[in-house]
């Protein structure tokens, strides 16, 4: 096997600042031997300008590279302008039909693969066991650890179908959590008995799907491992349950490694090395170049100081290296394109994923011939951080337009997405004296 130095970087993935690749770029990829990127919004300004951006750091690498983005569906889509964009994994289980997840992972797959990604960090796998869930929500498929199971396998398989890798997140499941992990360090109580019962499952049929890579959760268990660690430390949670119990033989990666959660418990490097130390093969740290750095000299620090066994080393960089080479080129399946069934499924699934409620319907039909209002939340605020469908826009004008297509003339409020008090009493105050109100929520499940 080779130096250390040329392989401790086989570990790691990193991302980049912005949408053109600068010399700063290339060195930190060469200097570290980095074997992987994951792409974000901030990377995207065109099909074309990602393209350029892949060929010229791997030009100037003069190697393969893994490439991975966050392609979840609804808020979380990292290059909606090439793609589908699929309405979030709620909605996919609501419309209560499992085909329609399959054919989201074949579309998804080769729009992604002609933009020159081998791995979709998706489906998230979380059961949705608490209403109260900041983090995970709208993300998950349901409450139903069958349903989020069945859905998910059949996503997975989609992809797999596709071309692209899948990768299911976030084991051992933290859709229960009370934080979001990208802020805090969230505790989760359950036992093993309750995680095998209701949070396991997802990940169980995952693998009997063959996902070719699982991503852990950040958060305190501390009824799976008494250390009280965050479970990406957790050699218990990592390499004995998920590894040997569960038999998952493929990549495991960690979560980014810059998140809140885990710069509360420690530096990026030593949290590098005890990620590593619980079983992980690929370590994200994905935001800025310092902790990038750091992550990779820490590891080959812990190298060569024994801290870390050569013989876990080459075990992960194999199994890192038979996942990137599942790909063969770059590019597959022409000039980068939405695929032609894509946004007619995801309209049949937003429209299957409707519950209506049938109590007072007659009598809201007829309100709908008055005044009508509509409260409406603000989303081009979210435009630096969201995917915003350019028709959604220009809220106003979104929203005059789809109620004019039924003969509506509605009196639009907007508020933010966090509506101040200010605004809840304009809203209040407009529904009291129109005949009927339409309110639409962001991020809200029941």
């Amino acid at each position: 096997m080779a130096d250390l130095e040329d392989i401790v970087g086989e570990r790691l993935m990193f991302g980049l600042p912005g949408p053109t690749l600068r010399d700063e770029d290339v060195s930190l990829f060469k200097e570290t031997r980095a074997a992987g990127l994951i792409v974000y919004r901030r990377n995207f300004d065109s099909p074309a300008g990602l393209l350029r951006l892949l060929g010229s750091l791997e030009g100037a690498l003069g190697r393969r590279l893994l490439v991975a983005t966050d392609h979840e569906g609804g808020r979380v889509v990292m290059l909606g302008g090439a793609t589908t964009i699929f309405p979030d994994n709620l909605a996919v289980g609501t419309a209560g039909e499992e085909a329609f997840a399959h054919r989201q992972g074949l579309v998804e797959a080769r729009e992604l693969r002609r933009l020159g990604v081998d791995l979709n960090l998706a489906p998230v796998l979380d059961v949705l066991t608490e209403r109260y869930s900041p983090n995970i929500g709208i993300r998950s498929y349901g409450k139903d650890p069958t349903v989020v199971s069945r859905y998910g396998a059949a996503r997975i398989r989609g992809m797999k179908r596709g071309g692209a890798s899948a990768c299911a997140k976030h084991f051992p499941g933290k859709g229960h959590a009370p934080l979001d992990a990208h802020l805090a360090l969230p505790t989760i109580e359950s036992t093993w008995a309750e995680m095998r019962e209701t949070h396991l499952p997802p990940f169980l049929e995952a693998i009997a799907a063959g996902v070719d890579c699982v991503m852990t959760s950040h958060p305190v268990y501390p009824n799976l491992d008494p250390a009280r660690v965050p479970a990406t430390f957790s050699r218990p949670i990592v390499e004995d349950c998920l590894r040997n119990q569960l038999g998952f033989r493929g990549v495991i990666v960690t979560d980014d490694l810059e998140m809140g959660a885990i710069v509360q418990s420690c530096p990026v490097g030593e949290a590098a090395v005890r990620a590593a130390q619980a079983g992980h093969d690929l370590l994200l740290v994905c935001h800025t170049e310092t902790a990038q750095r750091a992550a990779a000299a820490a590891l080959l620090d812990a190298y060569r100081a024994n801290r870390l066994s050569r013989r876990g080393l080459e075990a992960a960089v194999e199994r890192v290296r038979r996942l990137r080479e599942q790909r063969g080129a770059r590019f597959e399946g022409g000039p980068p394109a939405r695929e032609l069934d894509g946004p007619p499924l995801a309209m049949a699934i937003a429209t299957r994923a409707v519950t209506p409620v049938t109590a007072g319907a007659p009598g809201f039909r007829r309100a709908l011939n008055g005044s009508v209002t509509v409260v409406f939340p603000r989303f081009s605020e979210l435009g630096p951080r969201i995917t915003i469908e350019p028709e959604v826009a220009n809220e106003r004008a979104y929203l005059e337009g789809a109620f004019a297509s039924v003969g509506i003339a509605p009196a639009v409020l907007l508020v933010g997405i966090e509506p101040t008090g200010d605004e809840i009493r304009a809203a209040a105050e407009r529904a009291a004296v129109a005949d009927a109100t339409v309110l639409f929520l962001y991020d809200a499940h029941c």
